[in-house]
């Protein structure tokens, strides 16, 4: 394999024309340039220069060579620059979270987005146990959680509290407990435990939500309030959620003695150092979710 540098020593003696004002540049010796040419001569078995007392000529292999050897050594330059560069907003990021969270932040990674065309978000709604397990095995760069991770290779964050809403049709006055049995509960992948949280905080009469009536189920994070807009039932959310609802106007977010909220984490795989464009999305989204 021909060395690189004694290419680049043999491009810019032939450009600059002068084996001493070449080793000046280069910050050589004289002798050193003319062993390096000599070495390469000596490796490829071919006359590169035609001396003639202080000057040269270049032979037709040096001609070839220099073609040649001018192109890779651009290519090896432009490598070096791409390799090295690390732009903010170029290139993919892999961001997963739970439902609620992704109503409010993925229309914002929309709009960087079109900021900065070529910053590519790929957003994934998951629950938290999906979210860990990419954020570990590399599937995932970020990750939004509302519980901390337990995994060694996750590293986790608390970026913001989210709370948690008691929601009912908008014609429901007083969120009595008697009044909430008789509507019955929306329920939802996260339903039992947002239920124990807010409202066994807040309601001596709570026990389980199993033994609440069931007036319906929805997995999709946008259609959980669809039936509660309808009259239908009542439902614990994050507050995220019931903020992206389409007809807020048939909804009400009933205010409560004992607020509950949980904690987002911003979860990121431990030993890996992060690209620029990253740390511009986790900047964004902990000033969005703040």
């Amino acid at each position: 394999m021909i060395n690189p540098t004694w290419l680049r020593t043999f491009c810019t003696l032939v450009e600059v024309g002068h084996f001493t004002r070449t080793a000046e540049k280069l910050h050589m010796t004289q002798s050193g340039v003319s062993q390096q040419v000599h070495k390469l001569e000596e490796q490829l078995g071919v006359e590169l220069l035609q001396r003639q007392g202080k000057q040269f000529s270049l032979s037709d292999a040096g001609e070839r060579l220099y073609r040649e050897a001018r192109e890779i050594l651009l290519a090896l330059a432009n490598l070096q620059q791409r390799v090295a560069a690390d732009p903010a907003y170029e290139g993919g990021v892999r961001v997963m979270s739970p439902g609620s969270v992704g109503l409010k932040l993925y229309p914002q990674l929309l709009a960087l987005q079109c900021t900065h065309p070529k910053l590519v978000i790929d957003y994934r709604f998951a629950p938290n146990a999906d979210v860990e397990q990419a954020i570990a095995d590399g599937s995932a760069d970020i990750g939004l959680m509302t519980s901390k991770s337990s995994l060694t290779d996750v590293r986790c964050q608390a970026i913001a509290e989210e709370p948690l809403w008691l929601v009912t049709p908008s014609a429901l006055l007083e969120p009595s407990w008697e009044s909430l049995m008789a509507l019955g509960f929306i329920d939802h992948p996260d339903g039992c435990h947002h239920a124990d949280l807010l409202l066994g905080a807040n309601y001596t009469e709570y026990q389980h939500s199993q033994l609440i009536p069931k007036q319906g189920f929805s997995n999709q994070i946008g259609l959980i309030l669809e039936p509660v807009s309808l009259g239908l039932g009542f439902t614990v959310l994050p507050a995220y959620a019931v903020e992206a609802f389409h007809r807020p106007d048939l909804l009400k977010v009933q205010p409560l003695p004992n607020p509950v909220s949980e904690t987002l984490y911003l979860c990121v795989t431990r030993q890996k150092v992060l690209p620029r464009r990253m740390q511009v999305v986790i900047n964004e989204a902990s000033q969005w979710l703040d």
